[in-house]
């Protein structure tokens, strides 16, 4: 059974992924606004992958016996100056995301919930990866700069993305 203090920081995670969620689905109606379908793409397939991440920690709960108390999701933004800006704001967030998970860890050592701990260490790998997506993306764009050519053919990359659904091995959803 995980202690109290634990299945607060852990709900409080999921609304953490589930506004993950609801940004990149914002930035992703951006970029399709602005004719960047394939940016659009990627971020949708983001949004897609912060969804699983909500939802792996709510089956986590589940299967622990914890209650699950879904908080109120914060209004993204619906604008940025650029594509790089865009990406620089993604790379900042991904780190408070990053920030956020350290915490958890860090209570679940307090806590010696070693599940818990054992757990979270699936999100510290995800999220070395989620920072260093955003960089790359980030120095292409600041390769590519004013040119229209190369926006073209980053958006042209972005495009190829694909969405693979997380494995749920804690549940029959």
């Amino acid at each position: 059974m995980l202690k109290e203090k634990m299945q607060e920081a852990l709900n409080k995670q999921i609304n953490e992924e589930l506004y993950s969620a609801y940004l990149y689905l914002s930035m992703s109606a951006y970029f399709d606004n602005v004719g960047l379908k394939g940016f659009a793409n990627w971020m949708m397939v983001q949004y897609k992958e912060e969804t699983d991440h909500a939802m792996k920690i709510y089956n986590y709960l589940l299967s622990q016996g914890a209650t699950i108390k879904l908080l109120p999701i914060q209004q993204p933004p619906h604008e940025w100056e650029s594509p790089l800006h865009a990406f620089q704001e993604t790379l900042k967030h991904e780190q408070h995301i990053t920030q956020c998970i350290n915490d958890l860890v860090d209570l679940a050592e307090e806590l010696k919930d070693r599940a818990t701990y054992n757990f979270l260490q699936w999100y510290i790998d995800e999220q070395v990866e989620e920072e260093e997506n955003d960089r790359e993306i980030i120095g292409k764009l600041e390769l590519i700069g004013d040119s229209k050519n190369g926006l073209f053919m980053l958006d042209k990359d972005l495009a190829q993305r694909v969405y693979v659904p997380l494995i749920q091995e804690d549940s029959g959803n």
